[in-house]
């Protein structure tokens, strides 16, 4: 099956053709989605949110999202598969994605959602699962993929979340053990520790985004440069 989608050019459309993923049954959700992803853009470009289409994507869309930027460092589930509907004990659409984070990990997704929306960058975080009834934490990972919107913004993403949360456990709330950013441009930034300790909820006022006092103690990106 191949599917077209309107180019930003006027008279082209863009061709992805959809029976290429699903045969990828070898590959994580996590690297099914960014193929996908990759196969739609143009040149250098981002794609539109209003290029996805889930045939591309049936064989992971319970693990697949879409989020919404609202605010910076704030952005709400537009869609969500049920995987993390399971996880989560509840419907996430409309909820913001911290509601999946320890507050101390808070602080730092509202930084990678803005490395993601601002640079623009893919984010890959490995999450390791609160320890509940004396049972081992669970893990997760996740990506999240840079989308515009139909104005031309970088304010969507196009996300995967895979974990091995028990659902009879309660809803999962993760803390973040490891953070990726390949910004689009081919440069890889690594934040391993992300120990900060904050308290923001996730649907607190926005907080401010100027420098941060350096007696925080927060780890200090590094860049790493590929052969990309």
């Amino acid at each position: 099956m191949r599917v077209e989608t309107r180019s930003d050019r006027e008279g082209e459309n863009n061709i992805v053709d959809m029976q290429s993923f699903r045969g990828l049954t070898s590959l994580s959700p996590i690297r099914q989605a960014e193929a996908y992803w990759s196969a739609l853009r143009e040149g250098a470009g981002i794609p539109r949110r209003t290029q996805i289409d889930p045939r591309g994507l049936e064989n992971i869309l319970e693990y697949a999202f879409i989020l919404e930027r609202i605010a910076p460092g704030i952005a709400r589930f537009r869609l969500a598969g049920q995987h993390l509907n399971r996880a989560a004990g509840m419907e996430v659409r409309g909820m913001p994605l911290t509601a999946f984070f320890v507050p101390a990990a808070r602080d730092a997704i509202a930084d990678a959602l803005e490395q993601v929306f601002g640079t623009p960058a893919i984010a890959e975080l490995a999450l390791t699962g609160e320890p509940r009834f004396a049972q081992p934490a669970s893990e997760a990972h996740m990506i999240m993929l840079p989308l515009k919107s139909d104005l031309g913004e970088i304010s969507r993403t196009l996300g995967v979340l895979v974990s091995n949360t028990r659902p009879d456990r309660g809803p999962a709330r993760f803390e973040i053990s490891q953070t990726t950013f390949r910004p689009v441009g081919g440069l890889r930034y690594a934040l391993p520790d992300t120990s900060y300790q904050d308290q923001t909820l996730g649907f607190a006022e926005p907080r401010p985004r100027g420098p941060k006092p350096a007696s925080t103690g927060r780890p200090r990106l590094r860049l790493i440069k590929t052969d990309n």
